[in-house]
């Protein structure tokens, strides 16, 4: 039997062992409840190991679940064997030897954090002796110490994070010390940067050879990731009579449906693959021949080039490319084409990729006026929409201006007639056959006929028209019953007839009435 008693510490469980030794296991900390259910586990583990037979499964369970304070002090009592430990250094290489399923590139990465906490806390550091305080300074210590920027250290520390967490699962450890640390990577908008087709043009006059300049251009133009997807890319990935190509995606291949994706072969990838193919050996298998090795440094030899381009170097070049190239197609093509062939989630394009360019700004500036005759306009089809808006929008400015300053310079006259008959010009010499309006009809029921003095103002289907005076007015009759004088005369006499009785309706000598 085991026994529970509190003394000024604390409560105690008491028991005797099959061989009939005292025991005594301090349980401090503990209230009476829990003391209890300890004491109840001890009675079964003394029977078990009395009977030489395996515990029940209630009591295996509390086991494995139990800290490892108490463990330790039933392993120290000779109830329990001690649980498999392990320090730091050879938990780590043990764990990254045993990620078969993973590629080289991450296990580069586990390596590199797997040296950064061996610098820091010792490679015989025990995993049970690591704080949440001591994971609080190694994060410090990445910071000030190594100079890590905010994400780069975030990527370790969820790293570190996940090394700990399988120490967990294997019993290793009761609590993971990286749980609560933010890991998550955000968006840094300092080092976004769009790259404008002239600042291409400039950079792919620079590049040394066909295959520099198509693998420029599958990062700028057909957004993919450099270097895994471009070097990824076979010739058999071309289809070239669908415009189409296969891209290989390795980085998201372990998840379903996203092994590859398609994407248009763009007009700005023509020339360069048909460049590189012709000077292709037979039965080449990949695209990009000259620089798959891994002592390659691409980013490297990029920077260089766009230096000899004239051009200051970019923060992540080739994510750059490939987030310019995901911003010019949203200006184009539905949201959800875009993810599709650029490959990422919407949330991952909004956090990491969509750029707010210049030519944003630009755009919204230009009046929609000038937007629209911009579009319309055949002349100016050649053109580029923004450069013509531009020009309208100054030109309606300028136009307007000297139009107020006309107003100004010659004041209306009260006593004389505004307008002119040259607005109703155009329609002289076509006959009007809308419904209402045909020849010999003596009520032209498209006409409305308000009077707003001094002068007359007709509306009807096609438009409207002031009439200075009353020949204007005569004509302007002539010209939409385009009939005999009789039938002139009729409509005259009708049209005068109800300008008069809306002239005394509303008894006003200079009264405005609009439809």
């Amino acid at each position: 039997m085991a026994s529970v008693s509190k003394d000024s510490k604390g409560y105690r469980v008491r028991f005797v062992m099959p061989d009939g030794t005292n025991k005594t296991i301090r349980v401090s900390g503990f209230n009476k409840t829990k003391a209890e259910e300890i004491a109840r586990h001890v009675e079964e583990l003394i029977a078990a190991k009395a009977s030489a037979c395996a515990i029940d499964r209630r009591t295996a369970n509390w086991l494995a679940d139990v800290g490892q304070n108490v463990h330790d002090k039933l392993s120290s009592a000779g109830l329990v064997e001690p649980r498999a430990t392990s320090n730091l250094g050879d938990f780590l290489t043990g764990y990254i030897k045993r990620r078969t399923d993973v590629k080289s590139g991450t296990i580069t990465n586990y390596e590199q954090v797997r040296l950064n906490l061996v610098a820091f806390f010792g490679p015989e550091k025990p995993l049970r002796s690591i704080t949440a305080s001591d994971a609080a300074d190694f994060r410090e210590w990445l910071q000030t110490d190594e100079g890590l920027a905010e994400n780069t250290l975030r990527r370790r520390c969820g790293r570190a994070r996940q090394f700990f967490t399988a120490a967990k699962k294997a019993k290793l450890i009761d609590e993971n010390p990286f749980d609560g640390m933010t890991v998550t990577v955000s968006g840094n908008r300092k080092k976004e940067r769009f790259i404008t087709e002239a600042e291409s043009q400039k950079i792919l006059n620079a590049c040394p050879n066909a295959e520099w300049r198509l693998l420029f251009s599958l990062c700028r133009y057909g957004g993919l990731r450099c270097p895994s997807e471009v070097l990824a890319l076979r010739w058999e990935d071309i289809i070239w009579d669908a415009s189409r190509i296969v891209v290989t995606s390795p980085k998201t291949e372990h998840h379903k449906g996203h092994e590859n994706r398609v994407i248009p072969l763009f007009p700005e990838l023509l020339e360069p693959l048909m460049a590189v193919q012709e000077q292709a050996a037979k039965g080449t298998v990949y695209v990009i021949m000259r620089y798959r090795s891994s002592n390659q440094n691409l980013r490297t030899e990029l920077n260089r080039i766009i230096k000899r381009a004239g051009i200051v170097p970019w923060p992540k070049p080739f994510q750059n490319l490939r987030s310019t190239r995901e911003t010019e197609l949203m200006e184009t093509y539905p949201a959800h084409v875009i993810y599709r062939w650029i490959g990422n989630s919407e949330a991952v394009a909004k956090k990491h990729y969509l750029q707010v360019t210049d030519a944003h700004f630009e755009k919204a500036a230009v009046p929609k006026t000038a937007e629209l005759v911009a579009i319309s306009e055949p002349e100016t089809a050649e053109i580029p929409r923004e450069a013509v808006a531009i020009q309208v929008a100054n030109k309606a400015c300028e136009t307007m201006q000297t139009a107020e300053h006309k107003k100004k310079d010659n004041p209306p006259k009260p006593n004389r007639f505004r307008g002119s008959a040259d607005g109703f010009a155009k329609f002289r010499g076509e006959r009007l056959t809308r419904p209402g309006l045909e020849p010999g009809k003596t009520e032209p029921k498209s006409v409305v006929l308000p009077i707003t003095p001094p002068g007359y103002v007709v509306i009807f289907r096609q438009g409207s028209v002031v009439a200075e005076s009353s020949a204007d007015f005569g004509e302007l009759l002539a010209d939409l019953v385009q009939g005999g004088d009789a039938e002139v005369a009729a409509c005259e006499q009708l049209v005068r007839g109800a300008l008069d009785q809306l002239a005394n309706r509303l008894n006003v000598q200079a009264a405005h009435a609009l439809p």
